[in-house]
């Protein structure tokens, strides 16, 4: 057995990440407690083993990706406000409003993906992907 086998079968403590995660689902219904997660997350990034480090890793990626899209969605639907007026702005609005939803489900998904591979205790698998 090397090294980084006897590492890798240390137990670690997965009550924090499991934390984070609660607080992103719960997060969905008032998003404070995202930022809460999210600072959590990369205040124990460096201080746990791989396996937790991947979760940490995971659902900071979640964060920053969902962000970004949101915002996206925000200047569409902004965007298709304005212009609903001459009604050219309706399919804008509608698709902002679309892709909100889609990000909601898929922040879900990956939370609950995540605590699944968590509470086996195995790292997540591929953390900087963007699907799941």
């Amino acid at each position: 057995m090397t090294q980084t086998d006897e590492i890798l079968d240390l137990p670690e403590d997965r009550t924090l990440p499991a934390i984070v995660y609660a607080l992103y689902l719960l997060g969905l219904a008032n998003g404070l407690t995202i930022l809460i997660g999210l600072i959590i997350a990369y205040a124990n990034r460096t201080s746990v083993g791989p396996r937790m480090a991947s979760h940490y890793t995971f659902l900071i990626r979640t964060f920053w990706i969902g962000l970004i899209v949101c915002v996206a969605a925000g200047v569409l639907v902004l965007f298709g406000a304005i212009l609903s007026f001459i009604l050219i702005g309706i399919p804008f609005l509608m698709l902002g409003i679309a892709i909100w939803g889609v990000v909601g489900l898929w922040f879900i998904i990956r939370c609950v993906v995540g605590l699944i591979h968590l509470s086996r205790g195995d790292a997540y698998p591929r953390p900087e992907n963007l699907i799941i």
